[in-house]
């Protein structure tokens, strides 16, 4: 009788993020608005990193070659778009984030990464697509830090952009701490034919 053993390295699941990564400058921006948040709320800070989630999901690693093609193919379809960054938003009482302006362009995105599906699935989650695209600069909030910093934060104000030319797979293994970089897609507004023809010569 076959059976698969778990500790095969493709037989092991890793959560896997695919994301908009804003340009460093922007990242500073961001980062300085999670600092002074924690400071002064004692908030904790989500990953240095900022970014815009498209989908999260848990798989085997064995899947890992099929999905970054999947993904490839997609994002060489994808017109590269400018992601415009404004104020406040929050989802009581536990998190508060910087609001996308520019929704419509990463809800088509995310649409079309639903084909992929069920290429992200596993046997008990499915993969979470992220159709109100944000970034936290506050989680895990308890409800007296989320009154506090929420009466605060709802009338400030926050602007930027960047130019979204690109996506990039994260993963993180069973004991990882951070997230590592799997792989980067570039955006290359490509005709489906044209798209094939590369891909596959």
């Amino acid at each position: 009788m076959n059976t698969i053993n778990p500790l095969l390295p493709g037989y092991q699941f890793a959560e896997y993020l695919l994301v908009l990564n804003p340009h460093e400058e922007l990242q500073h921006k961001i980062f300085t608005v999670k600092q002074t948040l924690k400071e002064k709320y004692k908030t904790a800070v989500p990953a240095n990193k900022s970014h815009i989630t498209l989908v999260q999901f848990y798989t085997w690693q064995m899947m890992e070659d099929k999905i970054k093609q999947r993904l490839q193919m997609i994002a060489m379809g994808t017109t590269p778009y400018k992601i415009e960054l404004k104020d406040y938003g929050s989802f009581p009482s536990h998190t508060i984030y910087i609001t996308v302006n520019t929704k419509n362009v990463i809800q088509r995105l995310v649409k079309e990464l639903r084909t992929a599906r069920r290429l992200m699935k596993s046997p008990d989650k499915n993969p979470q697509f992220i159709m109100e695209p944000h970034i936290p600069v506050a989680r895990k909030l308890n409800a007296v830090q989320f009154k506090e910093a929420w009466t605060e934060y709802a009338h400030r104000h926050f602007t930027g952009s960047f130019i979204a030319d690109s996506m990039l797979l994260l993963k993180k293994k069973a004991g990882d701490s951070k997230y590592q970089i799997v792989q980067r897609f570039e955006f290359m507004n490509l005709p489906v034919n044209v798209k094939q023809g590369e891909l596959f010569s």
